[in-house]
Formats: C-alpha cells, sequence, structure tokens
C-alpha cells in the first residue's frame, strides 16, 4: 500500500544492523563510522501472522503471502541537520518521504562503538533529533505563515484553512514540543495540516537497542526511554539489534527456538517492532484463503467490507454483493471454512461494514 516506516536516530547506534535484521538481506552495509548509510536502503519486512499460516494450512493453500511491513534505513543524524550540517538537507528529505518513524536509540555501553555526542545518554539523543525536526518544521511553518497570510487577506478561502492548520502548530513548536497534536478548529484545517507533512508530526516507535544480556528484560537506560515515551503518547520497544541480526540468519526453527530459549527469549523482538510498525501506521488486515492462495491484505483501521473488496481488484468493489466473514481465530477453532458454515457462524456483511483486523473474508461480487 506504499506506507513506509523509516528508521532514524544518530549514527552508530546500530540502524542498519536493525534494518538487515528486518529483511534479512544483509543488503545495508554495517560499519562503525558516521554516514555509513548515504542513500536509504529500503526493504520489506514481512509481519510475524501464526493466524495466516494456520488459516492456509486449514484452506490447504498452496501459497502464503504475509502482509509487509515496509522499511527505509536513513543516515544518521548530526547536531546543525536543519541547517544542512552533515547530511542534513539529505537526511531530512528523507524522513519527510516516510509514514512513521522508529527511532533508534542507544541504551548499551560498548568502548568498541564510537558515540557521536560523547557518553551513552538515550534521552539526550532523543532531544537531539527531535530537536532538528522541530527546527526544520519551524523554518518551514514561519515561511508558509507568511505566504499564507498574504492570501488570507485577499480572501483566499484555502489559505485561511491553512492559516488555521499553521498556528496551532506553530505554537507547539515554538513552546519546544514536537507538532503531533495541535488544536485544530475543524475538518478543513485538518486537511491542511495533513498536507503540511511536518517532521515532527509523524508518528514514533521508540526502539531501545539494548547489549545481549539485557535483551530480555531491558535495562535502565531503555527504561528511561519507556517513560519518556509514555509521555508523549508514543509506543516503545526493546531489542538487542545484534542479536536480532544473528536470529534473523537462522533458517532452522528449531535451532532458532533453541538459541532464543538461551537468551530468555520468547520470540525474536523484531516481531515486537514490526507488529508496532504496523499499529503505528494505523493499520489492520484482514485475511483471505483458498487453494491458491492464503493471503493477509493491510488496510488502515476503519476501513469498509467494500473497501477491503477494493484491496484486492476494483472489480470486486465495483460489483460488490456481499462479504462472508468469521474471525480467524474462530476459523481455527472450528476447524475450517466448510465447519463454520455448518455450525452457521459464517455471517453475510454488507458493503459498510467496517473490517476488524483479523477477519478472514470472502467476497461475492458481480461486474
Amino acid at each position: 500500500m506504499g506506507f513506509r516506516c523509516g528508521i532514524v536516530g544518530l549514527p552508530n547506534v546500530g540502524k542498519s544492523t536493525l534494518f538487515n535484521a528486518l529483511v534479512a538481506s544483509g543488503a545495508a552495509e554495517v560499519g562503525n563510522y558516521p554516514f555509513c548509510t548515504v542513500d536509504p536502503n529500503v526493504g520489506r519486512a514481512p509481519v510475524p501472522d501464526p493466524a495466516l499460516h494456520e488459516v492456509a494450512r486449514l484452506a490447504r493453500s498452496r501459497k502464503v503471502v504475509p502482509s509487509v511491513l515496509e522499511v527505509v534505513d536513513i543516515a544518521g543524524l548530526v547536531v546543525g541537520a536543519s541547517k544542512g550540517e552533515g547530511l542534513g538537507n539529505r537526511f531530512l528529505g528523507h524522513v519527510r518521504e516516510v509514514d512513521a518513524l522508529l527511532h533508534l536509540v542507544r541504551c548499551f555501553e560498548d568502548d568498541q562503538v564510537a558515540h557521536a555526542p560523547g557518553a551513552v545518554d538515550p534521552l539526550h539523543d532523543i532531544a537531539l533529533i527531535e530537536t532538528e525536526l522541530m527546527l526544520a518544521d519551524l523554518e518551514s511553518l514561519e515561511r508558509q505563515r507568511e505566504a499564507a497570510i498574504k492570501r488570507a487577506r485577499g480572501g483566499d478561502k484555502e489559505a485561511k484553512d491553512r492559516l488555521a492548520a499553521i498556528e496551532p502548530a506553530l505554537a507547539l513548536l515554538e513552546k519546544g514540543c514536537p507538532a503531533r497534536a495541535p488544536d485544530l478548529p475543524d475538518e478543513n484545517a485538518k486537511r491542511e495540516f495533513l498536507a503540511l507533512n511536518l517532521l515532527s508530526a509523524k508518528p514514533v516507535l521508540y526502539v531501545g537497542n539494548v547489549d545481549e544480556a539485557s535483551a530480555a528484560a531491558g535495562n535502565a537506560m531503555s527504561q528511561a526511554v519507556a517513560v519518556h515515551a509514555a509521555a508523549g503518547d508514543a509506543e516503545q520497544v526493546v531489542i538487542s539489534a545484534a542479536i536480532e541480526a544473528e536470529i534473523a540468519l537462522l533458517d532452522d526453527p528449531a535451532e532458532k527456538g533453541e538459541f532464543l530459549e538461551a537468551l530468555g527469549l520468547e520470540a525474536p523482538g523484531l516481531d515486537r517492532v514490526i507488529h508496532a510498525g504496523h499499529r503505528l501506521l494505523g493499520l489492520i488486515r484482514f485475511l483471505t484463503a483458498t487453494e491458491t492462495e492464503a493471503r493477509a491484505w493491510p488496510i488502515p483501521a476503519g476501513s469498509t467490507a467494500v473497501e477491503a473488496a477494493g484491496r484486492i481488484h476494483t472489480d470486486f468493489a465495483r460489483g460488490f454483493i456481499c462479504a462472508e466473514t468469521i474471525p480467524a481465530d474462530e476459523l481455527i477453532a472450528l476447524g475450517g471454512e466448510q465447519a463454520a458454515r455448518t455450525a452457521g457462524r459464517m455471517r453475510q456483511e454488507g458493503r459498510a461494514y467496517v473490517v476488524r483486523d483479523g477477519d478472514v473474508m470472502l467476497f461475492r461480487f458481480n461486474v
């Protein structure tokens, strides 16, 4: 669907290592020096979905296609990026192109890995990145406000709506707060606010990168990041990027399970990162399953049945008759589609039905 999460952070916090683990490709160069990543790497991380595989087994599907999270590995930021320092303008341009941010924060001590500002302090690192994003937004909005004021004086309705979006966002930035939740007066202002595409307004998931010993429970630094995330209405997960990179290279499920057990982990931390990234983008998924293929389809939360049908093919939406649906967990518990029909658990829903995460759907249409 084109939804992209960008991995951001200071140099040498493990961004490329995390990217490689997410896409299990080894495509991103990893090195202990600033600007190892100059041009952003782009990959697709499959969303772990045990329910999809179980539904596929029941339907005897020959192919399984999970939902994916598109991930962009963006070059490390330095102080002064908003003024063009380092790779500043390119960095900010790459951030502007993504829909949400996976903000990787270093939460480990290691004398062998350089740290740009000196001592390891995750809250200080977070503040550095957020400040650069806010400064860039502040400069952009001040320019846009001047132009909007001139046009609004001439009676331009769109300029007035744009100004109604700019003023509350500027008020937040001038107080040193990201422009994530400005108090907007109406729907027109909300629409204009989204069009501003502000860097500091993008949803954020903080990813605390810890050492191997702290992979299971985190540490004091990752706990400080969790408190910061909660205060800013953001999400946070803890991983050890180095460990996740090793796990991603293990093909044997038994070997992977033994490795996780030895580390005291129930599942790879990347599973939580990917699921949190999906939520960050406001996505849910519905499932379809035939003998040919079982597939998870990502759609925005709140989508209707006819919109979900159109996600598969425009003809499905154009000729929509109804959707037969059942929650995946209920279908699995009953033992498959035929058993669900026999039990009378398959529901028929109309075009206005709001799809729920995990719905298994069969669309009836006529064109």
